[in-house]
């Protein structure tokens, strides 16, 4: 059965201050989404599905649609508040979407096969998705999931804080714990956190979720159960997110299987702020200028 790349693309960018999931940045104007989706075809995915708002739907399919057809299939699955919370009355001041959990979630109807999950606006490179596609088609099972794990130092932004999960590794390579830690950031020749929990420096080679999960549809059920209980406890609280993270950590701390950190050589970069735009294109520039990518990824 052939892997499904799941792409995140439903969140506000309330940091960022626009949509810049459909941004151009390419030379083309492409957006950051369509280089990955261009590196899961030539790592063997067949198909695509996006986890978007459905007040995007047009915009995404207008976009998508007509670069797309023919090359791989795609589908489309809308991230809602109500989505899973069964018969709990969401609270009327309560507008940022649950987070990313929730929005893998949501595509429980969609996918049922191996799949592969990443943010809609982070280049990945080509190496992670072919060690994706490799681990989806050969490991991938109930009791084993994998993360591709980038180094803290190679995710920074220079335009302020990011949010990283912080990944704990055995001898084994396998995930012993991962933690969401907030408002990251390189000062004074250190990496320092600055959200009230220890340590407040990390390691400049500490492994990092950069959101490229890879699971079996098992994960659904599973993640499912452990949604109703986060409302139950967080529903009344308007900045409660229920991450990727939350539930990777139950799973290999209550032993329902193993996580397997796969490391990979590729560049990560993304926008996280506006300022961070310019030096995005600079980097599909030189990456296109290299032989890496076509001058237009679709032609």
């Amino acid at each position: 059965m052939q892997p499904t790349l799941l792409i995140l693309a439903a969140g506000m960018a309330s940091r960022y201050g626009s949509m810049k999931q459909i941004q151009g940045f390419g030379p083309s104007g492409e957006t950051i989404m369509e280089y990955s989706i261009y590196d899961a075809i030539r790592a063997g995915f067949k198909k695509v599905v996006f986890i978007i708002r459905e007040e995007f739907a047009d915009d995404f399919k207008t976009i998508f649609e007509p670069k797309l057809k023919g090359k791989i299939e795609t589908g489309y699955v809308f991230q809602d508040l109500k989505s899973f919370a069964g018969n709990r009355q969401i609270p009327a001041d309560r507008s940022k979407p649950w987070g990313t959990a929730h929005a893998v979630l949501c595509a429980k109807d969609a996918v049922h096969e191996p799949f592969a999950v990443i943010n809609a606006d982070d280049f990945y490179g080509r190496d992670a998705f072919h060690k994706a596609y490799d681990f989806l088609t050969e490991e991938c099972s109930e009791k084993v999931y994998s993360i591709i794990g980038y180094d803290l130092v190679k995710t920074l932004s220079d335009n302020g804080t990011v949010n990283r999960g912080v990944c704990q590794v055995d001898s084994k390579g396998n995930l012993t714990s991962i933690a969401e830690r907030v408002n990251i950031a390189e000062k004074d020749g250190k990496i320092k956190v600055e959200d009230g929990m220890q340590p407040d420096v990390l390691p400049r080679d500490s492994k990092v979720s950069m959101n490229f999960w890879n699971f079996h549809p098992s994960i659904f059920s599973y993640t499912e159960k452990m949604f109703g209980e986060f409302l139950d406890e967080n529903i009344s609280k308007p900045k409660s997110e229920f991450f990727i993270p939350i539930v990777a950590d139950k799973f290999i701390n209550q032993e329902d299987g193993i996580i397997k950190v796969i490391p990979t050589s590729a560049q990560w970069f993304g926008v996280t702020y506006k300022e961070d735009a310019p030096e995005v294109q600079q980097k599909l520039d030189e990456l296109v200028d290299n032989g890496e990518y076509p001058k237009d990824l679709w032609a």
